[in-house]
């Protein structure tokens, strides 16, 4: 018999909280969802003791599975309101892209215009919105070259799970590789097409999109 573990926040465990804030990451990070072999791996625990605890988080409502579809973990609402409030009550919890940064005023791209200095300030969430719907993804690889999306930018995606023709998205593909191209709905099939003359379209009857991007971010 394992030891009890102590701390409980909201019902949860020490190691359930670990294992769910894991998830989240995770999925953050890469718009897909671990393996119970990815999150022993990183956890150091074995795949039995993973498996238990998903159980006590789907049985606690903060986590979701789709029985039979490989990568298919998700954090219910209840389960991601409960990362922010453990994260708000965290010393170093804030968000610095809540902050934003100074925008004074407007420049010209074509006519000079006037220079008129304002005081408001610019952030990720003014310009997209906030929640857990909104992410970020660093771009790796140059397929989508043409539509000026470079490798080491970042794109700002939408959750979803449907897509318009034409929209670029982030799916998924042979059971869990994530790609960005632009999305079309084929008679049978979607094709994925991206933006560089040296890849060719991938077409799949079992594509699942994940979120729509809405925006591009470049340091130069």
């Amino acid at each position: 018999m394992r030891p009890r573990d102590t701390n409980l926040v909201d019902g949860l465990t020490p190691k359930q909280l670990q294992v769910l804030r894991h998830i989240a990451a995770f999925r953050g990070n890469r718009c897909y969802s671990p393996t119970i072999a990815d999150l022993a791996s990183a956890l150091s625990l074995s795949r039995s003791t993973v498996f238990e605890h998903l159980g006590e988080l789907q049985r606690k409502s903060l986590l979701t599975t789709s029985p039979g579809r490989a990568r298919s973990l998700k954090l219910t609402p209840r389960g991601r309101r409960l990362l922010k409030s453990v994260q708000a009550e965290e010393p170093d919890g804030c968000d610095p892209a809540g902050e934003g940064v100074p925008l004074l005023g407007r420049v010209a791209a074509g006519a000079p215009i006037e220079a008129i200095e304002s005081r408001d300030s610019l952030s990720l969430q003014s310009c997209f919105g906030s929640g857990d719907e909104i992410f970020a993804l660093r771009v790796s690889g140059d397929s989508m070259i043409e539509e000026d999306i470079r490798p080491g930018d970042y794109v700002l995606c939408r959750r979803a799970e449907r897509a318009q023709n034409g929209q670029i998205v982030v799916a998924l593909i042979n059971e869990g590789e994530a790609t960005l191209k632009r999305f079309y709905r084929e008679a049978d099939r979607a094709r994925l097409q991206p933006a560089n003359p040296r890849y060719g379209p991938i077409y799949s009857d079992n594509c699942r999109i994940e979120a729509v991007v809405v925006g591009l971010l470049r340091k130069f």
